[in-house]
């Protein structure tokens, strides 16, 4: 297929989708590269586009009125889970059902399971009438797209076309939960592990095991700026000024938490686009979406 650039409309989107296309998604939390989940060659087409290990478990994504149980096993604490936060920024990992496919998986007996928020998204799925994979629409361990034109700069016309949007607006992936006979917060996001519990009357356990959900990975969501973290714009000004001269240094801090996760990705990307050295990253505070930004920074600064 030849690409045809940024798009608004949503019937065009979705019959390149379902011709076998890849296609720019976008959803509350990040832009998605999406394929149909059940399409082996557009799947593939998908890894090698992002240039993501082939064992590495996709998310499907599904319209809010998809029947769940075809693609997955829920149990009590999953149904409560989906009815407190679906439509939104949550994955569930559950025992998968004979639908879903090995190449979604990677051959894992799970599957994670997503109904977004995104006006767009949900129009975009209900066209398609069909499970979609979704990954972050960018380069495997890079910084996630939040635009379609992020999308466009990282991947140009390997997609056959980008779906617009407009800008997300939480700004970073999803919570991922596990319901199996593990109940874990795999990966925070927007929503935090105290509104879990609220929901489920349950805890979920700390993260262990094995990496089987995206976000996992100790390195990841890296911009090509090597980041430093501190705790406070005092200790970043203290850092700044211990570092060459010779290098090209950006503070990213925001005190309003909700708009430092919208923008995170966005000040990563400028400041690459900037061609800075260094970026000093003052962590929020540890709570709700702030413990989401946290884990993101951290993968950020790992080592690559």
């Amino acid at each position: 297929m030849t690409s045809v650039g940024i798009t608004s409309d949503v019937s065009q989107a979705a019959a390149i989708l379902l011709k076998g296309g890849i296609v720019g998604m976008p959803t509350e939390t990040v832009y998605g590269l999406a394929a149909l989940a059940r399409n082996e060659k557009a799947v593939h087409r998908v890894f090698d586009t992002k240039g993501r290990p082939r064992n590495h478990p996709l998310i499907v994504h599904l319209a809010p009125d998809s029947d769940l149980h075809r693609w997955g096993i829920l149990d009590e604490t999953a149904m409560k889970l989906a009815n407190a936060f679906w439509p939104g920024p949550l994955t569930l990992l559950v025992p998968r059902t004979s639908l879903v496919p090995d190449w979604v998986t990677g051959g894992r007996d799970t599957v994670a399971l997503r109904i977004p928020s995104h006006p767009v998204a949900q129009n975009f799925l209900t066209a398609v009438n069909d499970g979609v994979v979704a990954p972050s629409a960018n380069r495997f361990g890079k910084v996630s797209p939040t635009t379609a034109q992020h999308v466009l700069d990282d991947l140009g016309d390997s997609v056959d076309v980008i779906l617009d949007g407009g800008p997300c607006n939480v700004g970073v992936e999803s919570t991922i939960v596990e319901c199996t006979t593990t109940f874990q917060l795999l990966r925070p996001g927007a929503i935090s592990e105290n509104e879990v519990a609220l929901a489920t009357g349950r805890i979920p356990t700390s993260i262990s095991g094995p990496s089987r959900a995206p976000g996992m990975l100790e390195s990841h969501y890296a911009p090509d700026a090597k980041v430093l973290l501190v705790d406070s714009l005092q200790e970043a000004e203290v850092v700044r000024q211990t570092i060459d001269s010779t290098n090209s240094v950006f503070i990213l801090h925001f005190e309003n938490v909700s708009e430092y996760a919208e923008h995170l990705y966005d000040s990563l990307r400028a400041a690459d686009q900037q061609k800075v050295a260094i970026v000093i990253a003052v962590r929020p505070q540890p709570n709700g979406i702030g413990l989401a930004i946290i884990d993101r920074l951290a993968k950020a600064a790992a080592t690559r």
